[in-house]
């Protein structure tokens, strides 16, 4: 099957963050592979060229030449894919945060994963437990 070839023209800035991204170290290694097609597709080579060179499908160097030449670089990265949406957000962040500077309930002495669940209702111990570990927090550490 013939692939009629996306043209890409690069400026030096885009040109630039491509190199950067094919020779990172911490570069994800998809998005060097997309740099490196993008780089390959600029310098003239066509599709069927790219995709033996890197042992790929046509179809997913013409994937990405045509989503690189529509949006840019940003065309590089992931799109969002399907899913439920999040059942949590930044606010309930906020409230497993500030519920750790109040008091702990009668009877209690240190808040608990478990405790901060119930305590809540509606946040699950998992939940509590990445927002925690996101800030660091060390619930045996702290003292009232």
């Amino acid at each position: 099957m013939a692939y009629a070839s996306t043209a890409i023209l690069l400026t030096a800035e885009e040109r630039s963050a491509l190199e950067k991204n094919v020779r990172g170290e911490k570069t994800e290694q998809r998005l060097a592979f997309r740099s490196r097609i993008i780089l390959r597709a600029a310098g003239g080579m066509g599709t069927c060229a790219i995709a033996a060179q890197l042992q790929t499908y046509p179809a997913t160097v013409s994937k990405w030449r045509v989503r690189f030449a529509r949006v840019g670089l940003a065309g590089l990265a992931d799109a969002p894919r399907s899913g439920a949406p999040g059942k949590y957000t930044k606010e309930t962040e906020r409230r497993i945060l500030a519920r750790l500077d109040e008091a702990v309930p009668r009877g209690e002495t240190a808040w608990t994963v478990r405790l901060l669940a119930k305590e809540l209702g509606d946040v699950s111990e998992d939940h509590i437990w990445r927002v925690l570990r996101r800030h660091g927090i060390h619930l045996q550490r702290r003292r009232g």
